[in-house]
């Protein structure tokens, strides 16, 4: 898992763009990790020729920051520029897109262990390709491979068994490169699109599902868009949400929307707006009921949860407020000890 800061990094990168029908906003942040390890791309507007095309992933690395880096900046050139991709003659076709992106993972992780190799296997990185290793055919690869299942990890170990890089994993002799103790093959789906439906769509990783499930977080982004149209805004939310919910892992975030995604409604705002000032005065209160001395901000946090408190976001409930509580606190304490800032306690709650 890595080790741990005392305090979480809160910076955030950012980002944002439009095009082809789509806006996007992204956000990343280290939070308790002590190294970045995540890494994303995010392109509107392809090369040769596929100008309406675009690209979106979420890299999440681990044991290091290389592969996830490399990826980021090389995987999208070695899926397009294939033969597989291209197909024989003009746009590729649906299934040129989907065996083109396995010959890309495939290319990129032999390139990158050519690397490796020369660098005499000094990186020891991975980036995720999904996929755990307790599910059947994936035990029956490591198996087959050599290799066992041990408290859901790969040889007790790694705990993907579907990754770019991790070649520690991948020296079975007389195996070939999708049959190894970790694949570096892609599970890849085809989904019709609906402009009717289609609202949005979400790439995380791990730092983000490890605190929400996939309704928990639509629903959080669906009231969040209702209230701003800024994507950066929405997202450096949903990463400040997770941390507030106990994520411990390094978090990023990508929102694509679609022309159907929801707008900013003026009730949604103004009920926004009374939450916060809501908020603000409960604040005021329990700090006012304490006499002698000034509650710490877990305080007032454990206190306000036990209350309900109507109108919080769904998904995000009191966690997504966790800014605008903070800021009372500290308005009404000045002088508090910045120790006890509990946005870098360990007990969040």
């Amino acid at each position: 898992m890595g080790a741990f800061l005392d305090k979480p990094k809160m910076e955030k990168h950012n980002a944002q763009g439009q095009g082809n029908g789509l806006r996007y906003g992204l956000s990343s942040m280290q939070g308790w990790r002590v190294e970045m390890e995540d890494a994303h791309t995010a392109v509107i507007g392809l090369p040769n020729g596929l100008d309406g095309w675009s690209f979106f992933a979420v890299y999440d690395g681990h044991a290091g920051s290389q592969v996830a880096k490399y990826c980021c900046e090389h995987l999208l050139d070695h899926i397009t520029s294939n033969q597989d991709f291209k197909g024989p003659d003009g746009p590729p076709s649906v299934e040129s897109v989907k065996s083109g992106i396995r010959t890309g993972f495939l290319q990129i992780d032999e390139h990158m262990r050519v690397i490796s190799e020369k660098k005499h296997g000094a990186d020891r990185s991975g980036s995720t390709a999904d996929h755990k290793p307790s599910n059947p055919l994936e035990k029956e690869r490591i198996q087959n491979a050599g290799g066992s299942v041990m408290i859901q990890r790969v040889n007790g170990s790694l705990a993907v068994s579907r990754a770019l890089g991790d070649f520690d994993y991948k020296c079975v002799h007389g195996k070939g490169p999708t049959e190894q103790l970790v694949s570096p093959e892609p599970e890849v789906y085809e989904i019709e699109r609906s402009e009717e439906d289609d609202q949005f769509i979400i790439l995380a990783c791990d730092g983000i599902w490890d605190v929400m499930g996939n309704e928990e977080l639509c629903d959080f982004v669906r009231s969040r868009l209702e209230v701003t149209d800024d994507l950066e805004k929405v997202c450096n939310e949903i990463v400040d949400t997770c941390l507030y919910k106990g994520s411990r892992d390094n978090m990023s975030v990508i929102l694509i929307c679609f022309p159907n995604a929801p707008k900013v409604s003026p009730e949604a705002v103004k009920r926004e707006a009374e939450l916060d000032k809501y908020l603000e005065s409960r604040v005021e209160e329990i700090i006012k009921k304490q006499g002698e001395g000034v509650p710490d901000l877990v305080h007032v946090m454990r206190t306000l949860a036990t209350e309900s408190i109507p109108n919080l976001p769904p998904g995000g409930e009191l966690a997504s407020k966790r800014s605008v509580i903070e800021a009372v606190y500290n308005r009404l304490n000045p002088y508090r000890n910045d120790d006890t800032d509990s946005a870098s306690t360990d007990d969040m709650w």
